[in-house]
């Protein structure tokens, strides 16, 4: 194995494919190899809104003492939503039924 140039789909300059990004690829299982530069794929995952992004958050009233609190998600109204608080007053659940806390 030896290093390899590429050329980045998005911008057309020619980057690097390293031996370690090869192995690393070829441990994980991934059969393309990468079609764009390291600075494009941040770019790309930054516009995404991925970790570090942005997060839409909803209003809600805490199901158990009222208060207002804002979640990450869009409640269904079937399941009861808790403010941090209360979240924590509930105590532990098994099998993944119960509000969520934020």
């Amino acid at each position: 194995m030896e290093d390899k140039t590429l050329t980045c789909r998005d911008c057309n300059n020619e980057f690097l494919f390293t031996v370690g990004e090869q192995q690393f690829y070829a441990e994980r299982g991934f059969q393309n190899e990468p079609s764009r530069c390291p600075e494009c794929r941040q770019q790309r995952r930054g516009s995404r809104g991925g970790a570090g992004g942005e997060r839409q958050m909803y209003p809600v009233t805490c199901s158990a003492c009222g208060k207002d609190a804002e979640v990450p998600f869009q409640p269904r109204g079937d399941r009861p939503v808790y403010c941090s608080d209360c979240f924590e007053q509930q105590g532990p659940r098994g099998g993944g039924g119960g509000g969520r806390r934020y």
